[in-house]
């Protein structure tokens, strides 16, 4: 699309504008190393020493009289885009020609606290402290074109990288170059990339985004902003952070730290902030103009809804104009386009230790599907993120439904024509342009729609969730998935609802101890590499994602059953968070397929798990159904266990899952299940890795078994 930044940032702040830098790469004087810290280095050398004033003159934060210079002297992990003087003399020159200073230079500012907010623009965003456990990261570790680095600069923002025509010339958030000629210099203290221009990311949220697009008229998204802008979301797509649970952490009401983590080390960390997050999957104009046969400027919103009508993409809904009602068909099309978290490229799909695959030994090298099943805004909806690997189409796919090798001997890849060839991301390889402080834009190349054929394909296919896919939050806080795998992020506490709400999914107890934990390093058999344990006298009552179809579903939940420090709990299942009924028996979490396992010691187990036998199928079908009648599932061929590749969760006696509901479930309807703990041992953990929703024609086909995978 044509000069889109244009079109997208009519509405920016003009004190976040991007200095544009010009790629002028000099291949002579490489730096040579000597044992400096970052300040020092920057002190000696002339083309720093602007920037080296302004480090002199920022503080690491309101709280800190020490200044960021002062930081860069000390012990750490930095990795610094130091922006040379030439670099922000054209950042002051763009500042004057858009009329927010009155002259290129440190005397054209009409203020103090103008002048003061551009020097922090100029230092925060240049920064990525890695603290004591993240490695300063070099040019060859920067990450794939599009993508966020792990962590975020000292300003809280993701920055992007792109690369130019010539490998070598890297862009850090699309316009900023960094230097061929003086990067990956190293220091005592982590590395400095010299920058040709000043790092300043946007302010705009997704709602200046589709405001500015259409004040200006522009093409790109401008039938999309029309729509979102009709069903009035605007004001929930400006959000960007609770300030109220900012000042609770702040003050420190919200502990920064709980003590009792169920893994190594002694305590988990509550998260520093709780963000908002929104990612669109936005039809391009050109979609539109096609589909209705108007250029987008005269696409008027009655156009859209004789579309939804006439190809009946909302079942359903209401065609009325109160379009801010979620019954209504306009609000149900646009809200489906819209997932309450921001997704970043790198995140779209999670890979971790899908069959053949293992993340620290083979990263990029991937073996079959992967996917991810998230619940959308307005009417809660099912929506698949899909990436079909080695024998499919490349990309990111919304809703495709394959036809997959998934016999007991089978190797789960695409296998033949899709059921549903599902809708393309048309990702550009530079994100930049698409990225915002509180959201992300992926333009699509066809209407995306909750029609009667998707929701049919949802109801022919067993649903699995990651559980922490299920709150948005984890993904908007940079929690799920831990990709950096320090100990602090690998912690993750979350408070009880009594002292803040910060799971909007999840109501938990006064004497619960809710942990995020994250596998990554440390071997563990999990799905995508990360759980949720709790401990105490817990109980908690989870809101669940929608079901497609009207029907009756099987609920289950995978339980790493092989430790005695695993609780049992009661399972309540209903529509009333208030009054859920129990359901059957408390569940032992100590029960694995062979053993129960207990601080006195492994007893028999009542489950029935046999190893498959690799000659005889009915046998290994036989055994499935004996598991079945006591209320336990093999866990699935999908995934690895560990570091084997060949050793899956169906191997492993102690990987389970419980069949907890069965259940009629209705799609207009809210379920929640409440876990609670009847054990007097307040040291015990509840686990949950993932759930399945799985209809009773998936698992109960006379024709068809439910597969294994």
């Amino acid at each position: 699309m044509k000069n889109l930044k244009t079109a997208l940032l009519g509405a920016v702040v003009a004190l976040m504008t991007v200095a544009s830098c010009t790629e002028n790469i000099d291949m002579s004087n490489r730096y040579t190393f000597t044992e400096e810290t970052i300040t020092s280095y920057l002190e000696k050398h002339d083309q720093f020493t602007e920037y080296v004033k302004i480090l002199g003159e920022v503080n690491i934060s309101k709280r800190s009289q020490s200044t960021l210079l002062q930081l860069l002297s000390a012990r750490g992990n930095y990795t610094v885009f130091a922006p040379s003087n030439d670099a922000i003399q054209a950042y002051l020159d763009t500042l004057c020609q858009k009329g927010v200073i009155t002259e290129p230079s440190w005397d054209g500012f009409s203020s103090a606290e103008k002048l003061d907010s551009i020097k922090k623009v100029i230092a925060f965003n240049s920064i990525l402290d890695g603290g004591d456990n993240i490695d300063a990261i070099q040019t060859s570790s920067f990450p794939n074109p599009g993508e966020e680095f792990p962590i975020s600069n000292m300003n809280d923002r993701k920055l992007t990288v792109s690369y130019g025509a010539d490998p070598d010339s890297i862009f850090v958030n699309t316009t900023c170059l960094i230097s061929l000629k003086n990067r990956d210099i190293p220091a005592i203290n982590g590395y400095i990339h010299e920058a040709e221009g000043v790092i300043a990311p946007s302010n705009e949220t997704l709602a200046d985004v589709i405001n500015g697009i259409i004040d200006s008229g522009e093409e790109g998204f401008l039938v999309t902003a029309k729509i979102i802008r009709a069903c009035g979301l605007t004001d929930t797509l400006s959000k960007v952070k609770d300030e109220v649970y900012e000042d609770l952490y702040l003050t420190e009401q919200i502990p920064p730290t709980y003590s009792g983590v169920p893994t190594e080390g002694t305590v988990s960390w509550t998260p520093e902030h709780r963000k908002y997050g929104f990612t669109l999957f936005a039809e391009s104009d050109d979609v539109w103009r096609q589909a209705i046969g108007k250029d987008p400027k005269d696409i008027t919103i009655q156009d859209v809804r004789d579309y939804i009508q006439k190809e009946n993409l909302c079942p359903g809904a209401i065609d009325d104009e109160n379009y801010t009602s979620e019954d209504n068909a306009l609000n149900q099309f646009i809200t489906y386009h819209l997932l309450p978290m921001r997704i970043p490229k790198g995140k779209l799909t999670i890979h971790f230790t899908e069959k053949g695959y293992y993340w620290a030994v083979n990263p990029g090298s991937y073996t079959i599907p992967v996917w991810e099943i998230y619940t959308t805004m307005g009417k809660r909806r099912l929506l698949k993120i899909y990436e079909a690997g080695p024998s499919g189409p490349e990309g990111y796919y919304l809703n495709r439904f394959p036809s997959l090798n998934n016999g007991r001997h089978g190797n789960y890849r695409e296998n033949g024509e899709p059921v549903s060839e599902g809708v393309h991301l048309d990702i550009p390889e530079d994100m930049g342009d698409y990225s915002f402080v509180n959201a992300i834009i992926y333009p699509i190349n066809k209407i995306l729609a909750y029609d009667d054929e998707t929701r049919d394909n949802f109801m022919r296919n067993r649903i699995r969730f990651d559980i922490t896919a299920i709150f948005p939050e984890f993904m908007n806080n940079d929690i799920r998935p831990d990709l950096v795998g320090t100990t602090q992020t690998k912690h993750i506490a979350v408070p009880p609802t009594s002292t803040y709400n910060y799971l909007s999914e999840v109501e938990i107890g006064s004497e619960s101890l809710f942990n995020y934990l994250s596998g990554r390093g440390s071997n563990w058999a999990n799905y995508q590499g990360d759980e949720l344990n709790v401990i105490g006298r817990y109980e908690m009552t989870f809101r669940l994602p929608p079901v497609p179809r009207r029907g009756t579903y099987e609920i289950r939940y995978l339980v790493g059953a092989g430790s005695s420090a695993r609780s049992m709990c009661q399972v309540y299942f209903g529509t009333n968070p208030n009054s859920l009924p129990a359901q059957g028996i408390p569940l032992d979490l100590r029960m694995g397929g062979l053993y129960r396992h207990t601080a006195a010691g492994d007893l028999p187990s009542i489950v029935g798990w046999e190893l498959d036998n690799t000659e005889d199928d009915d046998y290994n079908a036989e055994v499935d159904k004996k598991m079945r009648a006591n209320g336990f599932m093999k866990g699935p061929a999908y995934y690895n266990l560990l570091t084997n590749r060949s050793w899956t969760a169906r191997d492993c006696e102690y990987t389970t899952r419980r069949i907890i509901v069965t259940a009629t479930m209705d799609p207009d309807q809210v379920y929640y299940l409440r876990f609670k703990n009847v054990l007097d041992d307040a040291s015990k953990q509840f686990y949950m890795d993932f759930l399945e929703f799985c209809p009773k024609e998936v698992y109960d086909n006379p024709y068809t078994p439910e597969d294994i995978w």
